[in-house]
């Protein structure tokens, strides 16, 4: 799969890591940076990983901040994105199959490696199941997006 991944300063580390290890798992990482621990910001690479899911160059999306929250709240500026900050796998992996989550955000100063890689793992693995309640809610949601864009008509 083509994952594009992005951190910030607080997430560098942890995303070098995990880079290799989804290349190891054989996936097709992009790395989006940054590319050390010299502080920068976080809607920056949210931002990049995001555009990279929705322009079709990347299956699904990676972002890695300090907790997560700053890079989610970017993320999901971008309509069409759905990202979601998850610390254990049951959400990882339940947000891709009700929810149609694209980008997955973590904290890399709430997890480790190991945690980080079952979260990868469970978020890449899911596949959304279309169940009509779902698409109806993701419908929803969309609809939500579609009445807050600058000129949208609902």
């Amino acid at each position: 799969m083509r994952v594009a991944v992005g951190a910030d300063h607080a997430g560098y580390e942890l995303k070098q890591h995990l880079v290799a290890w989804l290349r190891a798992q054989g996936h097709e990482p992009e790395d989006l940076g940054t590319d050390s621990t010299a502080p920068v910001d976080y809607p920056d690479y949210a931002e990049a990983v995001g555009s990279a899911v929705l322009s079709g160059r990347a299956d699904r999306g990676l972002v890695v901040c300090g907790s997560g929250v700053g890079a989610c709240m970017a993320a999901n500026k971008m309509p069409g994105v759905r990202a979601g900050l998850c610390h254990d796998t049951y959400s990882a992996a339940q947000g891709v199959l009700h929810d149609d989550v694209n980008v997955l955000v973590l904290g890399a100063r709430v997890i480790g490696p190991a945690l980080a890689e079952s979260l990868v793992t469970a978020f890449l693995t899911a596949r959304f199941t279309e169940a009509e309640r779902h698409v109806r809610r993701l419908a929803k949601v969309r609809a939500i997006e579609a009445r807050y864009l600058t000129g949208a008509k609902t």
